[in-house]
């Protein structure tokens, strides 16, 4: 209610601004601008250079005439004409600017010391409200980037803050283009650059990656050594059923060792007659 609030009086705020705009120049106002036209029309070799202006495709050209804003729109592209004399104007450029947002010193939920960085891209949607509602469109934005950056960050933990980048930006850029909209910027996209932690947490959270990565190598060479305990088990019992596979296996160890040392000569003997040694 709060946030809906502060955005209905946004909206107020910048309407009220350029709806000033319609009690006209004044009786006063109006003989100015005629002495003004009229002198220009007496010099007029001279008044076409001062009063014809320019403003290229990607600018627009907002007009005060008398301190007033003309028609509640700006000019352009292209060529347009002002009065000398009472008249003035502003460009505006409507291109996308972006802007690195300065490291940042955010203190998370779980009271964790860290520093932030980002970038921010935003552009001109309406010109007349960035010149009228606020003195320094761009600066402002800057600084208002900064706060936003440190009041998001501190709602998350640092889990959070490591492993959901992309909502943590779209919540930023909700923020933004909504706080910025009265004054005629319209916040295109944000990004979390780098994410610093201290020293002592890199080590401590390195270590516990080190110490999580040699539980589960020994829980997967506890679960091989089983399986190869039971594949062994199985294979003695199938030998012991045909007393010839056993003679069989024998000759495969030969082959196997022959193909590798051909210098070691192997003679397996029966089990029984070795017994029958040991016996005497």
């Amino acid at each position: 209610m709060e946030m809906e609030s502060e955005v209905e009086r946004g909206g107020q705020s910048k309407q009220n601004l350029i709806s000033e705009n319609n009690g006209g120049l004044g009786c006063c106002g109006w003989i100015l601008v005629i002495i003004s036209a009229f002198f220009s029309i007496l010099i007029f070799p001279i008044s076409v250079f001062i009063s014809i202006k320019i403003v290229k495709e990607y600018e627009r050209a907002v007009i005060f005439r008398l301190g007033r804003i003309t028609d509640r729109k700006a000019k352009g592209p292209g060529i347009f004409f002002i009065i000398p004399c009472t008249d003035s104007f502003i460009k505006v450029d409507l291109r996308t600017i972006s802007f690195d947002i300065p490291p940042q010193e955010i203190l998370t939920k779980d009271s964790v010391t860290i520093s932030v960085d980002g970038v921010v891209y935003f552009r001109v949607s309406d010109p007349v409200a960035s010149v009228a509602n606020v003195s320094n469109a761009d600066y402002s934005t800057r600084l208002l980037a900064q706060t936003t950056l440190r009041n998001v960050l501190g709602t998350k933990n640092l889990a959070e803050v490591l492993s959901d980048r992309e909502s943590i930006s779209h919540s930023m850029q909700a923020t933004l283009d909504e706080a910025t909209d009265p004054w005629g910027i319209k916040v295109e996209r944000v990004e979390i650059k780098d994410v610093k932690l201290p020293q002592q947490l890199q080590r401590a959270m390195a270590a516990e990656a080190e110490a999580t990565r040699e539980a589960r190598a020994k829980v997967i060479s506890a679960e091989g050594e089983m399986n190869a305990s039971r594949a062994l088990k199985e294979a003695s019992l199938v030998i012991s059923e045909s007393p010839s596979g056993l003679q069989l296996r024998y000759l495969q160890t030969l082959s196997t060792i022959a193909a590798e040392k051909n210098s070691t000569i192997i003679f397996p003997l029966p089990m029984d007659i070795i017994s029958h040694f040991m016996k005497k």
